[in-house]
């Protein structure tokens, strides 16, 4: 197997290849990719045209506080159950619809179906007093009774990304008779006893939740980017290496400003949710424990019996496979399924490997819960 360093040869003997048998042509076409990369640092530092994300047209149909339902603007819907996407606590809605060509919102969208999400907003004061019971036994029933009924009570297809998939798990849990018409979690933490140190270092056998939280009664972003950066200390490094080499393509850089605003650009966590997440699941593993008490209401798995997708992805660092792996056996449903796909924790939904087998596996799934129109 080539190593990073063989790698690295082999691209330094290309070079000095290249710069022997055409030494002029060679250094001439150096110095334009070097005038190029200048201009396209300094664009990216004052941010100059820097890259759009989240452009899919949309409307907020419904909303309540801070938290937004958007519904997915589509001439062309083909499908009769609606989908609603449920977003993590800690991310911005626009990492599901990143940029034109590299969006889950439109691959969904574009496989016919009526797309919703629901966006938490960025909380503040007001929100630091927020409790899981708020978000799954208040919030997320009431969006999926108003899509429900915006779309002919037909049921729904709920989506649960990340941190969403917990709060979709604890919900429908809750709430066994709501118009759910099948459940997918994709990247979803179950067992934390396999989460990384740097994600469940907060508890009793590490810091106080209530020692992180800032003059908000929240856990500021800052805190929140940290965390992420400790799982891959070298990446930083890595990234800007690339990121030079690359400089001079003006695509990449549009990417690149993409995804980096969805890996560095995170909300606080409100306070009372991270204080709870830390009681029940880093100190209490109750998915697996089976000792999960919200809101006062005692929650099992079991109770889910609605068609179930658990979605894993193989090279996930930040939800690792084993901290997620086996959650198909905790639910009870009959129709039930687990896949893991190739994939990195963003690259299920993001990149040419999320277009070309990620994102069509989750949605052919759905389709297969789903009513296809006739023409």
């Amino acid at each position: 197997m080539a190593t990073q360093t063989d790698t690295l040869s082999e691209q330094f003997q290309k070079t000095v290849g290249d710069m022997m048998a055409n030494p002029v042509g060679f250094f001439a076409e150096e110095w334009n990719k070097g005038v190029k990369r200048s201009w396209n640092l300094t664009r990216h530092l004052m941010g100059i045209d820097t890259a759009e994300t989240g452009v899919t047209p949309r409307d907020a149909v419904w909303s309540n506080a801070k938290t937004v339902l958007y519904r997915y603007r589509n001439d062309d819907v083909t499908v009769r159950e609606p989908i609603l996407l449920v977003m993590s606590l800690v991310s911005r809605s626009f990492i599901l619809d990143l940029q034109p060509g590299n969006s889950f919102v439109e691959h969904l969208r574009d496989r016919g179906f009526d797309v919703f999400l629901l966006d938490w907003g960025v909380p503040d004061e007001e929100e630091a007093g927020n409790g899981l019971d708020l978000y799954t036994d208040q919030l997320i029933p009431a969006a999926v009774a108003e899509v429900n009924r915006m779309t002919g009570e037909n049921g729904v297809n709920v989506f649960g990304y990340c941190y969403g998939g917990l709060l979709s798990l604890l919900y429908a849990a809750a709430h066994p008779d709501d118009p759910i018409n099948s459940l997918l979690v994709m990247a979803t933490p179950v067992d934390f006893r396999e989460m990384p140190k740097a994600m469940s270092g907060v508890g009793r056998d590490g810091i106080d939740p209530r020692d992180i939280l800032d003059s908000t009664g929240n856990v500021p972003a800052a805190s929140i980017r940290a965390g992420f950066s400790l799982l891959t200390p070298t990446s930083d490094l890595s990234t800007v290496a690339d990121f030079w080499e690359r400089l001079d393509d003006d695509k990449f850089l549009n990417s690149y400003q993409a995804m980096t605003s969805w890996t560095r650009d995170h909300i606080p966590f409100p306070g009372q949710a991270m204080i709870e997440s830390t009681e029940i699941f880093s100190d209490g593993n109750g998915f697996i424990n089976d000792d999960l008490v919200v809101g006062g209401r005692r929650r099992h798995l079991r109770d889910i019996t609605v068609p179930f997708l658990n979605v894993i992805a193989e090279r996930d660092h930040i939800v690792p496979p084993a901290s997620t792996r086996g959650l198909v056996e905790l639910v009870g449903s009959e129709d039930k399924n687990e896949i893991e796909l190739p994939a990195g924790h963003v690259g299920l939904i993001v990149g040419g490997g999320g277009r070309k087998r990620c994102m069509p596996a989750m949605s052919d799934w759905m389709l297969s819960q789903s009513t296809v129109l006739e023409d």
